[in-house]
Formats: structure tokens, C-alpha cells, sequence
């Protein structure tokens, strides 16, 4: 599907009033995605794991209106009023207004609570804005648009990345693929889709144990991050290797190969890091206990031949992933030794998902 497919034909339906609510998951990507063109499309293919239980639970109340001049919506956000939230939604609803066309009609009341802690210190992009895009579809709908379930799904990954790149990759699960690549039958620069190739049983039931190692505000905005690859002088051997990476990490969720998942997961998000630490200006996002963290998952990993790998978005958290059948010995491993490293010792156990659900 081209960016046209998804402007509506003219509305069959007139509705007055409503609610609609969904939950989204957030998401941890394997294969990074860190530079992107216009219109949030991104330099090269990411591929990510859907995460089970840390979610964004979104309702909203939506009442017609006479005057069609202006977007018209409230935040809440724990059942606080969030203002500061306004801009960003603003600046959504401008992008997306093309393709919903009925947004200045109504007034929104955007009520939004995360099931992991509030300044837990995880993204919460990805899945409240893929949350709301498919509030916001699930509207269009009553409106009469036109949509097949596979197309429903594919309109709200292609909204919810207008709003954040990576929320397009949380509406489905366990694996999603964002980014055309040409041995990823469907692959799209617009939408995320689900994985279907070949994932062998080392695979299911993945685990991802969250270490909250820093809550607060990231002193670089992702946003910014983004926009410093457009002269960064490695950007360009940055997106062949992660094109590369693709294709190995294919070959390896097809034969089960945990010990190249592993390397290849952590030289990912090291890469990442490493672009932030070498552009221009530079700047480090992990903090002293993510290192002293990530040396521990390596010793671990020596003196027990676990198949235990870290991997980290951007930010200073780390992301644990381990294969179920481990989880017993690496849970006692992180209250025992990882979790005086986190803030507050706060850590947050998770798994592998399948994506949003109505409410």
C-alpha cells in the first residue's frame, strides 16, 4: 500500500458521540532503527520484539462539535490533566488529518495510564501512540470507513508511526518488521508487519526483564538523536549494517542459533549507542551502573553458559532477554546481583507479546 491508500472515501455515517478504548504494548527492537528520512520514514529496517504486559491502556470520549476550525482535545494521564502533553498530540493530529479527516469535527478527551509504573524510566511512545491510533481508527470506523481487519491493523501502524517511529511496530506481535527489506516478503517503509518467517521453538516465550536503571528525563531527546545522523560520518556504513543484520538475524530465528543472537543483539544496541557517542555533538545516554550491569551479564554468561543477553534502547535501561526455560536462574541472578544497580531496585519482569487489544 502506497501513502493515498489510506485517505478515506467520503463517510457513510454520522455520529454524534462515544468512547473508544485499546491497549498497546510497548516494543524492544533487535535490529535498530536510529536515522530517518521525511515523513518519519526510516533509513534502514528494524526488526523488534512486542512486549507482553508493559502496555498503554488509552479511552476516548469524543463529542461533536459546530465549529470545524481547530483540533479540539483534553489529556489526562492517570486521571491528571497533562498539558504538556498537548503540543506533541497537536503536531499528530496535523500529520494524520489527511488521512482522518473528520479530527477538527469532534472534541477528544484523551484519558491515557500505562500498566508499568509512571517515570518508570520506559518509553511509553510506542505504545501510547500506537494506542491512540487505533482509538482513533476504531472512530473512523464508526464513521463508516471501509476498512478489513488486515487493513484496519495496517492504517493504524501507518498512523502511529506519524506519531512515533517505533509505535508502529507495537500494534502486532510476537515479532515485527518495520522497514522495506527485500528478503521480508510484505516489508513496508510506511507500516510495521508482522514477522512470518521461520522462528524456531528457542524462540517462543521469549522473556525480557526491564533493569530501571535511570527514571529520569533522557538529556537528548530520540527526536534529536535522529536528526544528528544526517551528517554523522558513520551513518552510512551504519544502515548497511543493519540492512546486513537483517538478514542474519533471519537465518537466525530460523535455526535457533542462540549463541549469534546473542552477539548480534548486543553489537546492535552497542552500534546504537556508539552513533550517539560520535556524532556531532555527542553525547552518552547510558549511565556507570548500565556498564557495570552489562559487565555482570557477561560474567554471568561466562561462569554459567546461560544464554542471557542485554540489549538497550535509548536510553540508560537495560533490556534482559533469556529464553523461558532460564528464567528461574536468571531471576534469582538479577535480585542477587543486578538489582542494587537499578534505581530504587526496581526492575520489571515482561515477555514476549502479540500486540494491542480492544478494551
Amino acid at each position: 500500500m502506497i501513502e493515498k491508500d489510506f485517505v478515506p472515501k467520503p463517510y457513510t455515517n454520522t455520529v454524534e458521540s462515544g468512547t473508544v478504548s485499546w491497549a498497546s504494548p510497548s516494543n524492544i527492537a533487535l535490529v535498530k532503527y536510529w536515522g530517518k528520512k521525511a515523513h518519519q520514514i526510516p533509513e534502514n529496517t528494524s526488526i523488534s520484539f512486542t512486549l507482553n504486559h508493559c502496555k498503554t491502556e488509552t479511552k476516548i470520549s469524543f463529542k461533536k462539535k459546530a465549529a470545524t476550525n481547530d483540533f479540539s482535545f483534553d489529556v489526562f494521564l492517570e486521571g491528571e490533566k497533562e498539558d504538556d502533553f498537548k503540543p506533541k498530540i497537536e503536531t499528530f493530529f496535523k500529520r494524520i488529518e489527511t488521512y482522518l479527516p473528520f479530527l477538527k469535527h469532534y472534541y477528544f478527551k484523551i484519558e491515557t495510564s500505562n500498566t508499568f509504573p509512571h517515570s518508570s524510566g520506559i518509553a511509553s511512545s510506542a505504545s501510547g501512540m500506537s494506542a491512540l491510533a487505533l482509538c482513533l481508527l476504531s472512530i473512523e470506523k464508526q464513521l463508516g470507513a471501509d476498512l478489513s481487519e488486515e487493513n484496519f491493523t495496517k492504517k493504524a501502524s501507518f498512523l502511529a508511526r506519524l506519531g512515533s517511529g517505533s509505535a508502529c511496530r507495537s500494534l502486532e506481535g510476537p515479532i515485527v518488521v518495520w522497514g522495506a527489506h527485500y528478503e521480508i516478503k510484505g516489508s513496508s517503509n510506511l507500516y510495521g508487519v508482522t514477522y512470518t518467517g521461520a522462528v524456531h521453538e528457542s524462540f517462543k516465550n521469549y522473556r525480557d526483564t526491564i533493569l530501571l536503571i535511570d527514571k529520569g528525563e533522557k538529556q537528548v531527546s530520540s527526536t534529536v538523536g535522529h536528526n544528528l545522523m544526517y551528517n554523522h560520518p558513520f551513518a552510512q556504513e551504519r544502515f548497511k549494517q543493519a540492512e546486513t543484520n537483517i538478514t542474519a538475524l533471519k537465518h537466525i530465528l530460523e535455526q535457533g542459533d542462540l549463541d549469534e543472537f546473542i552477539a548480534l543483539v548486543e553489537r546492535e544496541a552497542l552500534t546504537l549507542h556508539a552513533m550517539m557517542m560520535t556524532s556531532m555533538p555527542y553525547f552518552i545516554l547510558m549511565k556507570p551502573n548500565t556498564l557495570e550491569v552489562i559487565h555482570k551479564i557477561w560474567e554471568y554468561r561466562k561462569a554459567t553458559n546461560s544464554k542471557v543477553c542485554f540489549t538497550l534502547d535509548a536510553g540508560a535501561n537495560v533490556h534482559m532477554l533469556y529464553p523461558d526455560s532460564e528464567a528461574q536462574n536468571v531471576l534469582k541472578f538479577i535480585e542477587t546481583e543486578l538489582a542494587g544497580y537499578c534505581q530504587n531496585k526496581h526492575y520489571i519482569n515482561d515477555s514476549v507479546g502479540l500486540g494491542a487489544s480492544a478494551l
